[in-house]
């Protein structure tokens, strides 16, 4: 079964792309600044972020605050926007879905993929601030296509079950930006990963619950993510494999069972949407 959907999404790979064109076209047609937008939003957060680090103070160790922060929000902006756009996917092509079948997760599947001509471009830009910072691009950056590789599959895991209940329950599209909002609070990005570690497991801050704590946050598949991807880029170190485990083992198992729920679930959209 799942040989014969792969082959029917290699057979719509024409649909798939020509989706994708389409949502990146009309996203930027009509606005002033165009693809601007895609750099205008981290920018402004790392402004902001670098505010209130110099009232509350953050140690950044010896990387510089507005790159480090600025690496996390373009993984982490991504991944929000990617999950956010795939969930409302289905509901938001209602006239194709009643009109021809065909396989119903290209829509989820594109969403995602849009968003990588975005993230593209910060990546560049992290770059020409690595360099303004005197920051070297070592090899380790050869990990970022293994790494964003992996932030599109949690992307498809909440994409994928997302969009189905969000046929049956709308109330999920409203609720995602504000669950996802929170959830930005609970990863590295205005903080490095680093300093959750030393707060709970070196320092103990929780008490008896500190590891436990710890093994929750890093139970974000985001938290290891957003950390290596900041080793790889800035730090020339490789990814942390610890903290990537629980998360990959996450997506490992949430990413087939979320896809085999919208399978089963595509069947009533037409009927129900």
């Amino acid at each position: 079964m799942a040989t014969q959907h792969r082959r029917t999404l290699i057979e719509c790979r024409e649909l798939l792309l020509t989706l994708a064109w389409k949502t990146i076209a009309l996203r930027y047609k009509q606005a002033y600044l165009g693809i601007l937008w895609a750099v205008i939003k981290p920018v402004a957060l790392v402004l902001i972020f670098s505010l209130v680090r110099s009232f509350v103070g953050i140690d950044s160790g010896d990387t510089p605050y507005p790159v480090l922060t600025f690496a996390a929000l373009m993984l982490w902006i991504f991944f929000q926007e990617a999950a956010s756009d795939g969930v409302n996917s289905i509901v938001g092509n209602v006239h194709l879905i009643r009109k021809i079948y065909f396989p119903r997760e290209i829509f989820p599947i594109s969403s995602v993929v849009t968003k990588l001509v975005e993230l593209g471009i910060n990546v560049v830009i992290v770059i020409g601030m690595m360099l303004a910072y005197g920051i070297p691009v070592t090899s380790m950056v050869l990990w970022a296509p293994v790494l964003i590789l992996y932030t599109v599959a949690v992307a498809l895991m909440i994409a994928f079950i997302g969009s189905a209940l969000n046929v049956y329950y709308r109330d999920v599209g409203n609720a995602l930006p504000v669950v996802l909002s929170l959830m930005m609070y609970c990863s590295p990005v205005i903080y490095p990963l680093a300093l959750v570690e030393k707060k709970l497991i070196q320092e103990g801050a929780a008490g008896e619950w500190s590891d436990l704590l710890y093994g929750l946050y890093l139970a974000n598949p985001l938290a290891g993510l957003i950390d290596s991807f900041q080793n790889i880029m800035l730090r020339g170190l490789p990814p942390d494999f610890s903290a990537l485990l629980p998360g990959i083992l996450i997506t490992l198992v949430g990413l087939p069972l979320s896809y085999s729920y919208f399978k089963r679930a595509e069947r009533d959209f037409a009927d129900i949407i």
